[in-house]
């Protein structure tokens, strides 16, 4: 035992080891597919390639000069149809969404590519069955929801608060020099959690506040990372404690 009361991964039978490596691996494997939703998601929603601060803004606090058909079809969804398809759309929602072109064409294509997934028997997505139903996305784009908001707040809340928990226990093991900084870094992921989340409504209201929506979520992925590494190197390759540890 340490003078720290520290009970480092050397100290740990097998069994806790391998236990701890996979939770680990698992944990890294949900948050770099996390990362890459979030970018599939977001990206390019400003017409432009890549993840920028307005592409957040417009996620969360929609777009004044377009409409949430055209904001997913630069983003998350430009990739479900060919490009063609995608400026025929958006050429007919900025010439008025007429109904006769709706009839002619429009609504061919999109029977042909979305209505598998937006149709009336899927009350998560929009349906794009009809006019109607095509014409409530094809208004101002005002962002998410607050009810989409809250919804995903709670999900997101309990979530990362468990995985960041469960590899903050496993991180808990590793020997830090300097206490305090190990302390740090577990702590941050917390208070990154309660502003990135808060941010997504503070955008609504300001869009600056998009930034602080990249800053806590680099900041959360980079503690995640630092744990992450740290733990599986003392684990398995840098095993031996330094003389001031013992």
């Amino acid at each position: 035992m340490s003078k720290r009361n520290l009970v480092h991964f050397s100290h740990l039978n097998l069994t806790s080891k391998m236990l701890y490596t996979g939770v680990l691996c698992v944990l890294g494997a949900g948050y770099l597919a996390a990362m890459v939703y979030v970018y599939l998601s977001h990206a390019g929603r400003d017409g432009k390639e890549g993840l920028s601060a307005k592409d957040i803004a417009i996620a969360y606090a929609g777009s004044s000069s377009g409409t949430k058909l055209e904001s997913a079809l630069m983003g998350p969804m430009s990739r479900m149809l060919q490009p063609e398809e995608n400026i025929q759309i958006v050429d007919w929602v900025r010439k008025g969404a007429s109904k006769d072109e709706f009839d002619a064409k429009i609504g061919p294509l999109m029977a042909n590519r979305c209505v598998v997934c937006h149709n009336d028997r899927n009350p998560h997505l929009p349906s794009f069955e009809s006019f109607d139903g095509v014409m409530k996305v094809a208004e101002k784009d005002t962002g998410a929801s607050v009810p989409t908001l809250v919804r995903v707040s709670h999900i997101h809340l309990f979530g990362l608060t468990f995985i960041f928990l469960s590899i903050g226990l496993v991180f808990r093991h590793a020997y830090f020099r300097r206490e305090w900084l190990q302390g740090v870094i577990v702590i941050t992921p917390f208070f990154c959690i309660i502003a990135d989340i808060a941010s997504w409504y503070l955008t609504k209201l300001n869009v600056e506040f998009a930034w602080i929506v990249i800053g806590s979520g680099g900041l959360m992925g980079t503690c995640f990372s630092i744990m992450f590494f740290v733990s599986i190197w003392q684990l398995w390759i840098s095993r031996d404690l330094p003389a001031d540890a013992v």
